[in-house]
């Protein structure tokens, strides 16, 4: 069986947990990274992950807002909980995991969202997400020949002009404006990180992870975005084995906004 790492915005470990056990259950990823957990570390659900196979794990949480979690089947030892812009908000968590020989580090992000107004001279969050992405510059694709490493998570930019619905509609939206997505390319080239989704994927081809719950109908318009991502160092390109963007879970019971991404790699 390959090796895999799933992502996924889960807006409430606690609120979610039926959904969550449906995924591990029907899919059963090696790493699951979440986001936007929204519990403490004191109240976070370990007994229900242990219960269905998944006894390692780790979070960087507070009360009702943001939030990270990585669980695993197999043993994940923390290396960082770090914090970004000065500001305690639970945003990031990176762990080690042993796969195929290799020690496979492993950031799970939650980025800024950034408000609705895409000026920084008058919208603070939107200040803030530009100057988080700024800092991820700091996180490089580390890797050498027996280690590894990948980042994930809700990074809340879809960089692409098919990673959104409407390239056209959604340029001065916060998400997709260029001061967004060409700073955050410019980021994750400079990291040596590579864009797993869109590595065998057309350019031209619609790539969506989330589906706003304002929409009457979210499979009808289908008004998506890109907005949670999976990179890799360059060399566990060769062991690339596909993903999975399960759309099928936007239609969950109580769904969350995003569905997971799941990373599939030819590693024991």
């Amino acid at each position: 069986m390959p090796f895999s790492i799933a992502t996924w915005n889960i807006n409430s470990v606690r609120l979610r947990m039926p959904i969550i056990e449906r995924l591990l259950d029907e899919y059963a990823p090696d790493v699951l990274c979440l986001q936007e957990t929204k519990v403490p570390d004191e109240l976070f659900p370990e007994k229900a992950f242990r219960k269905i196979g998944y006894p390692y794990i780790a979070f960087h949480g507070q009360k009702g807002y943001h939030g990270v979690a990585t669980v695993a089947r197999r043993p994940i030892e923390v290396v960082e909980r770090r914090r970004f812009c000065d500001i305690e908000d639970s945003r990031h968590l990176s762990v080690t995991v042993r796969a195929g020989g290799k020690t496979i580090l492993v950031h799970n992000f939650y980025v800024p969202a950034g408000g609705d107004e895409p000026d920084p001279e008058i919208n603070r969050k939107f200040r803030h997400k530009l100057d988080f992405v700024a800092e991820m510059n700091a996180i490089r694709a580390e890797h050498g020949e027996v280690s590894a490493s990948v980042l994930v998570g809700d990074l809340n930019i879809a960089p692409l002009e098919h990673d959104v619905w409407s390239h056209k509609q959604l340029l001065n939206v916060v998400s997709h404006t260029p001061v967004e997505t060409e700073s955050f390319e410019a980021m994750r080239l400079a990291g040596g990180w590579v864009d797993l989704m869109r590595l065998n994927v057309p350019s031209e081809q619609k790539l969506y992870t989330w589906w706003s719950y304002r929409a009457q109908d979210w499979e009808a318009s289908n008004r998506g975005r890109r907005l949670d991502h999976v990179w890799s160092s360059p060399n566990l390109v060769p062991d690339f084995a596909g993903y999975e963007i399960l759309r099928a879970a936007r239609g969950w019971d109580r769904p969350s906004d995003h569905v997971p991404v799941i990373a599939r790699f030819d590693l024991d």
